[in-house]
């Protein structure tokens, strides 16, 4: 049997060495659009600051140990799936026959509408080769300007600051890591980064981008401000990249859709990682959650059922932690509240402390907290195993800071205990 799977990130090269495990004699063949070795995208930000150098970024240290497990590597990119024909089309002429076909094309980066985003000196931060030429302008005193303060914003924030650059930013939003964060919490994150030398500009777009005097850049923002840059970093955020399968059949909302198995709506097509919608039966509906634990957990469930194991996947993970600038945040579940639910909040503004606690019922479905980080694997204990507080929720209303207690009292009684501890350590 042929296993087909498109992308070479973590999703594609767990799927593909599982499938090796459980099924020694198949082909499998990992289709990578980048040149480079299998590598972490997480890893980028490391590299930038120089705690490694790019061989610390790739997936397995080995130089044959793809051709050990023999998976054959091939660097092209997909552009046409055909769904009743089983065959990949691929930018390089090549068309590949499968009998099971994996979907890890990861996201992409967003490309917002903006004049001057192509000019020299205006750089994503995705590839190895973007962070080659990020390094090349990002010197000690650079002028730096980064639009986008979500998550992984603030993850470059922090390769940028350490590289020594005079650092802005520049986010739509209201606030810092919007999409993670509510208001206070996010005004918290954009008031530390601002202590720490950070220009922050919130509430603000930029509208174009014009060559400067020599390689500098002109950046126009919304109300008029206009700043000078050496670099300017665009980090408005990403989606899907499954841009490929139009016309295919597959079924694609914001990303390929999949039952709790990994399967598509087509038999033997699965998909995994940031470009799948996953089934979550802990919410009841399909989600996007482009974090690497997620990416690993249905490449193994995808893989196995390729192979003919049974196998589902049994959440879809909603977790971020966020180490910016060395202040730590956290969001787990739905962090925004529910319909009809309480919530419970704690701030210590001076402190840069906060502590937000969303719930259903007796179940806490969502929290986010800054500057506290005693509590983070109770938080995603409570949360993940839908733990029923009883009376424990009044007390939590009343002090959120009992979270331990809660849950000592109420997971370890409802025998949840071990599952939650395993959660920690994960």
């Amino acid at each position: 049997m042929h296993h087909l799977i498109l992308g070479a990130g973590p999703a594609g090269v767990i799927a593909a060495e599982t499938i090796r495990k459980h099924a020694p004699g198949d082909q499998i063949t990992l289709v990578g659009d980048e040149k480079e070795p299998p590598y972490s995208r997480m890893a980028i930000p490391y590299l930038l600051v120089g705690d490694i150098g790019e061989p610390g970024t790739y997936l397995r240290k080995g130089a044959d140990h793809f051709a050990q497990q023999r998976i054959e590597l091939t660097h092209a990119q997909a552009t046409k799936v055909d769904a009743q024909g089983k065959t990949v089309t691929l930018d390089n002429g090549q068309t590949l026959a499968f009998d099971r076909l994996l979907i890890a094309t990861g996201s992409h980066p967003v490309r917002p509408p903006i004049p001057g985003l192509d000019l020299p000196g205006v750089e994503t931060c995705w590839t190895l080769q973007d962070a080659r030429n990020i390094a090349t302008r990002a010197v000690k005193g650079a002028r730096v300007l980064q639009m986008g303060a979500g998550f992984i914003g603030c993850i470059i924030m922090e390769a940028l600051q350490k590289r020594g650059v005079q650092l802005s930013v520049v986010e739509m939003g209201d606030r810092m890591v919007p999409r993670m964060m509510g208001e206070v919490a996010g005004g918290m994150i954009r008031d530390w980064c601002e202590r720490q030398g950070v220009r922050v500009h919130t509430g603000h777009k930029v509208e174009r981008i014009e060559q400067g005097e020599g390689d500098a850049l002109k950046v126009h923002l919304s109300g008029g401000t206009v700043l000078d840059a050496d670099l300017v970093i665009s980090a408005t955020g990403v989606r899907p990249a499954i841009g490929f399968l139009e016309g295919s059949g597959v079924q694609c909302l914001l990303g390929v859709l999949t039952d709790d198995r990994m399967q598509t709506n087509v038999p033997g097509i699965y998909a995994a990682g940031d470009c799948a919608e996953a089934f979550d039966p802990f919410t009841g509906k399909t989600i996007v959650s482009a974090i690497q634990p997620n990416a690993a957990d249905q490449a193994r469930v995808a893989a196995l059922n390729m192979v003919g194991q049974r196998a589902a996947l049994k959440l879809v993970t909603q977790i971020n932690v966020l180490d910016t600038l060395g202040l730590i945040s956290t969001s787990f579940g739905n962090w925004q509240g529910v319909p009809g639910g309480e919530h419970a909040e704690l701030t210590d503004t001076a402190a840069c402390r906060h502590l937000s606690l969303q719930f259903k019922d007796d179940v806490l479905v969502g929290c986010n907290s800054v500057g506290l980080t005693d509590h983070v694997g109770v938080m995603r204990g409570l949360v993940e195993g839908q733990v029923k507080l009883g009376a424990w929720k009044d007390r939590l209303l009343s002090d959120p800071t009992l979270l331990p207690q809660a849950y000592l009292a109420c997971a370890q009684a409802q025998g949840q205990w071990s599952g939650a501890a395993d959660t920690r350590r994960r």
